[in-house]
């Protein structure tokens, strides 16, 4: 789930080994004061999710389930919105352009939804058009089953890949030991749809019987984070570990991500999940956080604006209340920064059209960082 208890945080020099790359390797953890924070967009309670409209405005998802437009200065609620189920860690949660916006005008979101038969709810994607702000010919494109009244790890984050298929993140709903290894059930995956909401038909599992034709990845706890690499168009993901083990993944077609057969966290506890962290037939992170962070939010740096940032990847620590900053080279982690410490719970964080990157800090609102 997301921590919001603090654990002990501190860094020692990883030995060699084969495991994944440890979030405990010699790394130096320093605030950063070449930019400046300024507020954007107050009194936003949750900024789950933001996307950035042709025309400037800002759309902004409150996880309680108002959808929120920034414009000219002053936040409108937007009518007509996903009627959500609120509740844990559940509400309206992500939003995403269509890779055409310009042309068709459509949105898409992810949002914790009661429909169905049984109590509770589970995490749906929609999408729909915004006029005269109001959202109108809203469409359901995919709804996890069954609900569940548990209150953890929807996911879920949405991302077009280059060829114009839409990805999103559904956790797995507090069921560890039945879902993220059973491709016949949801949860615990990373899914692959047309943009209409039609299964491709190269998708991993189709004609499997039984399987949720729609999984394009499995074996995954709580995915906050998809974006897409600026160089190799790969997806890369992270994800909420138990007590340790927050993982960076690159996503791979019908690969399994291990959880909770391999994992390098234990429960919050303090007991073992497991004694393996390895299994032939099961990915490694690309990086893994011990203590967890709780990542949340995921972004490229790819703007000249901040040239000593070009590539790098920016996350989002709700346990630990802070921007990190992670230089890559040759798919290893070689620095990581601390940014925005202190200011708050980061949710979201995302580079605009603008080359700015804002960041979304759950109880203020969204700030966008100035170079000095």
């Amino acid at each position: 789930m997301e921590k919001s208890t603090l654990f002990p945080y501190f860094f020692v020099v990883l030995l060699n080994t084969s495991c994944a790359q440890n979030s405990d390797s010699k790394i130096n953890l320093t605030n950063n004061d070449g930019f400046t924070s300024e507020i954007v967009v107050d009194g936003i309670q949750n900024p789950w999710g933001m996307v950035f409209l042709p025309n400037k405005d800002i759309l902004i998802s409150e996880k309680s389930g108002k959808l929120i437009l920034y414009q000219s200065g002053k936040t409108i609620e937007v009518d007509n919105a996903p009627e959500v189920y609120n509740r844990g860690q559940g509400g309206l949660m992500d939003i995403e352009l269509h890779p055409n916006y310009k042309k068709n005008g459509w949105i898409y979101f992810s949002y914790a939804s009661s429909e169905g038969d049984d109590k509770g709810g589970n995490t749906a994607i929609m999408r729909a058009k915004l006029s005269n702000n109001k959202l109108v010919q809203k469409q359901l494109l995919y709804k996890a089953i069954p609900n569940t009244t548990k209150g953890q790890h929807f996911g879920s984050r949405l991302e077009f890949d280059r060829d114009g298929f839409l990805f999103f993140s559904i956790g797995e709903r507090g069921d560890r030991d039945v879902n993220p290894q059973d491709i016949t059930r949801d949860g615990g995956k990373i899914y692959r749809l047309h943009d209409d909401g039609k299964v491709p038909k190269d998708n991993p599992f189709v004609g499997q019987d039984g399987a949720k034709t729609a999984i394009y990845s499995y074996g995954h706890r709580n995915p906050q984070g998809l974006a897409l690499h600026p160089e190799t168009g790969q997806l890369w993901e992270h994800e909420h570990g138990p007590r340790g083990g927050d993982e960076i993944n690159i996503i791979q077609k019908g690969k399994n991500y291990g959880w909770p057969v391999i994992t390098y966290g234990i429960n919050y506890s303090g007991t073992k999940i497991t004694d393996e962290t390895s299994r032939p037939g099961m990915e490694q992170p690309l990086y893994q956080w011990t203590p967890s962070i709780a990542p949340s939010g995921l972004a490229f740096v790819t703007s000249d604006k901040y040239p000593d940032w070009k590539n790098s990847l920016l996350v989002g620590s709700l346990s630990f209340q802070y921007l990190e900053r992670l230089e890559i080279k040759d798919n290893k982690v070689v620095y990581r920064e601390k940014l925005l410490d202190g200011m708050g719970r980061v949710r979201n964080v995302r580079q605009g059209p603008d080359g700015y990157i804002y960041v979304g800090i759950e109880g203020k609102g969204v700030f966008r960082l100035v170079p000095k």
